[in-house]
């Protein structure tokens, strides 16, 4: 799922238990990897179409949406940092760091207009990378995740879901992005 749809459906992003780089197809993906950690984010560079289906539940309303995301993207040092933008529209500068000891990443959303930054995590495993976050109102705590699957390099199949108890999960959105140009 795109970043941006990660942070503004849900408000959460990214610390990733990741996987090594992969060999095959999937090796020219994540050969941005380097000592750092941070350059398997790179997959998410470039211009990507995309398409969500949203249903009615009791976190989501249906609709259906079809957008352009573009994630101008460039790494320095153990950095890697997305200029997001939906429809020719800057919305969000996400930065992203690299824990080795832990193989975890972090993430940081800036919005553009100087509100409250976020934070949040991401658990890779392969071709699988998963954007948890959770909400508790009083004594209930909901769980979300995004979980984006790559299903070929320039393909990512994506859901929304919420759960109570981390086990049964609904769904309350799913879309595919497709890249159409590099970063």
């Amino acid at each position: 799922m795109n970043l941006l749809s990660i942070t503004t459906r849900a408000a959460i992003l990214v610390v990733v238990s990741a996987a090594g780089p992969c060999g095959g197809e999937w090796g020219a993906v994540f050969a941005a990897e380097d000592s750092s950690g941070v350059g398997a984010i790179w997959a998410y560079a470039g211009t990507w179409k995309t398409s969500t289906e949203t249903f009615d539940t009791a976190h989501s309303k249906a609709a259906r949406e079809q957008t352009t995301l573009r994630n101008a993207c460039w790494k320095d040092g153990s950095y890697l940092a997305c200029n997001q933008y939906v429809d020719g529209d800057s919305k969000v500068l996400i930065v992203f760091t690299y824990n080795g000891k832990n193989k975890s990443y972090t993430s940081y959303q800036i919005p553009r207009d100087g509100g409250e930054p976020g934070m949040g995590k991401m658990l890779i495993e392969g071709n699988v990378w998963t954007f948890p976050w959770q909400s508790t109102e009083g004594n209930t705590t909901t769980y979300y995740r995004v979980v984006n699957t790559f299903t070929t390099p320039g393909v990512i199949e994506y859901r929304k879901e919420f759960s109570t108890d981390k086990v049964h999960w609904t769904v309350m959105a799913k879309g595919t992005e497709t890249k159409v140009a590099g970063n």
